[in-house]
């Protein structure tokens, strides 16, 4: 094994250890625990467990910082869908480099967005979580991810 060499790996094959040093990290990072010493203690690990660990593990979606990632939706079609879209992107620092979005059939559009990372705050996977919860975003997901453009 090479140092710095990473690996994808499946969660539910991971020791315990690992997967609850993520949700420390989940807890920390979306501000539902006040403190390490408080996220530990809900989770069930060591202070020590936490501090061995946390540099070297990463939840996949964190490893698109500084990439392009094409995001893809299936929205209700109603006037301002697309602003909230949009709004949640610009709020979280994403850096929107395309949109496109079909003519709706049945009530419903699918709408692609490319965006780069490498300024999102708080990270992907929560972005995720807020833009799947706008109203009339019924379906989102990331399509594609390539590497950062060289300037």
């Amino acid at each position: 094994m090479h140092e710095g060499e990473f690996f994808l790996v499946k969660a539910d094959v991971l020791p315990e250890v690992f997967l609850k040093v993520m949700e420390v990290k989940r807890l920390l990072s979306a501000g539902k625990a006040d403190s390490v010493n408080d996220a530990v203690q809900r989770v069930g690990i060591s202070r020590s467990a936490y501090y061995k660990y946390k540099d070297a593990l990463f939840p996949f979606y964190e490893t698109s910082r500084g990439r392009i990632c094409t995001l893809m939706f299936v929205v209700e079609d109603f006037p301002g869908i697309l602003s909230g879209i949009v709004n949640c992107l610009a709020d979280a620092k994403a850096n929107i480099l395309t949109i496109n979005q079909n003519i709706p059939i049945n009530g419903l559009a699918d709408v692609t967005v490319s965006i780069e990372t490498d300024r999102l705050k708080p990270g992907l996977e929560e972005l995720m979580d807020r833009l799947g919860s706008i109203p009339g975003v019924r379906h989102h997901r990331i399509m594609a991810r390539d590497q950062a453009r060289q300037e």
